[in-house]
């Protein structure tokens, strides 16, 4: 496995299939995981087609397993990002963390993706989920 992120906070590996492997350490490492984990489900669950997949979650080691969202983008206007994380609140969810280093861009289809959620905020779902992307 490829190493791509070991903080105090947490070390992120890649697997050889793209796989993510993210362990929760430090201060608050449970309340991170648990609303990292509550996020990716709920974004899941409204079908968010800009954000990693949940594959596992395990609260005894505070491990998440991702799909991977593509790579770490180095530039991005900054209208185009405050549209990437205004998008994000149409699915309920609030990043609270809009740095670039939460931005992926998704070779497949083109696409800018979000990751990281574990400062993230649910917000109240006044409106009925976006439709599905084509």
């Amino acid at each position: 496995m490829l190493s791509v992120k070991d903080t105090l906070r947490s070390t992120v590996q890649l697997s050889f299939d793209g796989r993510v492997f993210k362990t929760y350490h430090g201060p608050d490492a449970r309340q991170r995981f648990d609303r990292e984990v509550s996020v990716l489900r709920h974004l899941a669950a409204r079908q968010c087609p800009f954000v990693p997949r949940l594959l596992d979650a395990d609260p005894q080691t505070l491990r998440i397993i991702t799909t991977n969202c593509g790579s770490r983008v180095d530039h991005l206007d900054a209208e185009r990002a405050r549209e990437l994380f205004a998008e994000l609140e149409r699915y309920g969810v609030r990043h609270d963390d809009p740095e670039m280093r939460n931005v992926t861009y998704r070779t497949s289809d083109g696409r800018f993706c979000l990751i990281d959620f574990e400062f993230a905020t649910r917000l109240a779902d006044p409106v009925p989920p976006p439709p599905p992307a084509p």
